[in-house]
């Protein structure tokens, strides 16, 4: 099993904590962190600024959202922080959601997964320092090649519904999962996999973001039921969570009560169903049971909060918890 960091980029938490994470992670011998793109911070000049507040991390960035980034601003933005940090780069790729695309930033979500197709298509060109030929029904780069060095950085592809799915099986070097149980995830990997024999490709490996909590503090317990709200009563999640014994709770969200109340009624146990909470050995459990599952790797998301700033003990308790398991670290 291997292991990677996650930044959480916490709302509740100073901004510039990201650096800290970044910087525990590097201590605790993590060899790659995923730099996401949420509300605060611009992925590539955050990732700049963290490789130069490290010395050795791999960094990779996204998923970034296929209809708000287009492949040769992608491509641009990864190749220059590789040839500003001198760090090896990788990208990952999604469809985010409509508050992200069509409310943030003013897009369309139609045609998404063709659109995270075809972005697949250009941007793995682009890194390649070829020059990009796709000209798609949603996406589009033509005659661009890049001028600095080309990173040829590996693409992630992030997915949960069949049809990314089958967009990971062909054109992914790992397929990301968010914020899914460990029987959630086994239901993915055998989807990738009967994707991947309908393509005639070998499966790409699976990584899943997992949030992560050693202890914990009641603050980060906090912190981490606001990440999972939002989830609660979307399609497909809704699902997992009933099926994880939270049916009552699904039902509250979908009644779309005071986000207050509804963080109020989110139990430690639906955290802990999605991700490592607990002691040593309930983290390394949990770990054995994605491992089981047929994850191959774990970036973790891990809470921070006053009495862990940057996660640097929740990190090294996973890593820790990890051993049996033969970490990839």
């Amino acid at each position: 099993m291997k292991l990677s960091v996650s930044l959480g980029l916490w709302q509740d938490r100073p901004p510039a904590e990201a650096l800290d994470t970044a910087r525990a992670a590097e201590a605790a011998g993590y060899p790659e962190l995923w730099i996401g793109e949420m509300a605060t911070w611009d992925a590539f000049a955050l990732g700049t600024a963290i490789g130069a507040a490290t010395s050795r991390i791999s960094l990779t960035f996204g998923p970034l959202a296929v209809t708000v980034r287009d492949p040769a601003t992608i491509a641009m933005g990864v190749a220059s922080v590789a040839a500003l940090t001198g760090r090896e780069t990788g990208v990952a790729l999604g469809t985010s959601s409509d508050v992200v695309v069509r409310g943030w930033h003013g897009r369309s979500r139609d045609r998404a997964a063709t659109a995270l197709a075809e972005s697949a298509r250009a941007v793995r060109q682009l890194l390649a320092g070829e020059k990009s030929t796709v000209d798609g029904q949603v996406v589009a780069s033509t005659g661009y090649r890049l001028r600095l060095a080309a990173p040829k950085s590996p693409l992630t592809i992030a997915a949960f519904g069949p049809r990314a799915l089958d967009v990971a099986a062909r054109h992914a070097d790992r397929m990301v999962v968010n914020l899914v149980s460990p029987a959630a995830a086994a239901t993915l990997v055998r989807g990738l996999r009967a994707a991947a024999e309908r393509a005639g490709t070998t499966p790409p490996p699976v990584a899943a973001w997992v949030v992560a909590a050693a202890g914990p503090a009641p603050s980060a317990l906090d912190q981490l039921r606001r990440g999972v709200v939002g989830y609660l009563a979307a399609p497909g999640y809704a699902d997992m969570f009933r099926a994880e014994g939270f049916g009552d709770l699904v039902d509250f969200a979908r009644t779309r009560p005071h986000p207050r109340e509804l963080l109020a009624a989110v139990p430690a146990e639906a955290i802990a169903a999605v991700g490592l909470v607990g002691s040593r050995g309930e983290i390394a459990a949990k770990i054995g049971d994605y491992a089981a599952a047929g994850v191959d790797e774990l970036a973790i998301v891990p809470a921070t909060s006053d009495d862990d700033p940057g996660g640097g003990k929740t990190l090294a308790a996973c890593r820790s918890a990890a051993v049996p398991f033969d970490a990839g670290v």
